[in-house]
């Protein structure tokens, strides 16, 4: 018994187990059972009629009907592409017009990081550390699985700092490492990135996702080929970092101009 193919055809659909046509808006359920029962097709139009209990003499208005479906329909899919497209492109639009912008953001990131008091050293090497896995990538890389994220770790001063954005992740230098942990280790990168960066390229190596993530979600940094495992406890907007007790700190521009940041804090899980 072979399977049943359902094909918009001018208004009608054609049941290609047998080549009976049905008019648009007829019960498809029905279509099925009688081809369950029956697969002589080629005389059961007008039994198909009866047990319905439907006219189909005005095919015009059903051909009138899916015509003025398919027109909505393509409508709201261009009125999605469009949309999509202003998502996606804005920050190119953006920097063509201010090439400046990008600049202008990375000060903001690094003022954020410079205005910060940070706590006291902790002195030693904690006790916990995964470990060592020579299968795991040599270069320091941060992994945010639920936003797909999976970009290296830059490291820069605050007199480069730019270097590093232009990569994608920063890590704010006189704060902890994921091996040290003598103070918090800080992460920043751009939410749109470069003019010259790709959609797919800025999905992957910057924040423009971060705000998405959630509390309970982990984050995953390789540090000298040791995996660290976060796990996210408090989501933050504002123009500093309020909470030096976590583990890891993730920041970057809530909008392209606004002073305020989307902070996420976490802390490290010790499995």
């Amino acid at each position: 018994m072979g399977f049943v193919k359902i094909r918009p055809l001018r208004g009608r659909v054609e049941c290609r187990a047998g080549a009976l046509p049905v008019p648009f808006g007829a019960d498809f359920c029905l279509c099925h059972n009688l081809y369950m029962y029956n697969n002589n097709y080629d005389n059961s139009l007008e039994n198909w009629y009866k047990t319905s209990g439907r006219s189909f003499q005005d095919k015009a208005q059903a051909d009138l009907v899916m015509s003025r479906f398919l027109s909505k329909t393509a409508k709201i899919l261009v009125g999605i592409g469009i949309l999509i497209g202003l998502v996606a492109f804005a920050p190119s639009v953006l920097y063509s017009i201010n090439p400046d912008a990008t600049t202008k953001i990375s000060q903001l990131l690094r003022n954020t990081a410079q205005q910060e008091s940070a706590p006291p050293v902790v002195e030693g090497v904690p006790s916990y550390q995964p470990a060592f896995n020579p299968n795991l990538p040599e270069d320091n890389r941060l992994i945010i699985s639920s936003i797909k994220v999976d970009t290296p770790i830059n490291e820069a001063g605050l007199d480069n700092y730019e270097e590093a954005l232009k990569k994608g992740v920063w890590r704010v230098p006189d704060f902890g490492t994921p091996y040290g942990r003598s103070r918090a280790t800080i992460l920043a990168a751009h939410r749109y990135g470069y003019l010259k960066w790709s959609i797919p390229y800025r999905l992957k190596n910057s924040f423009y996702n971060l705000p998405k993530t959630k509390e309970g979600e982990t984050v995953e940094i390789i540090w000298k080929q040791r995996k660290y495992v976060y796990e996210i406890y408090k989501a933050e907007e504002g123009e500093q970092i309020t909470d030096h007790s976590a583990d890891l700190i993730l920041y970057t521009c809530e909008s392209l101009n606004s002073p305020i940041r989307i902070f996420r804090y976490a802390k490290l899980l010790e499995i």
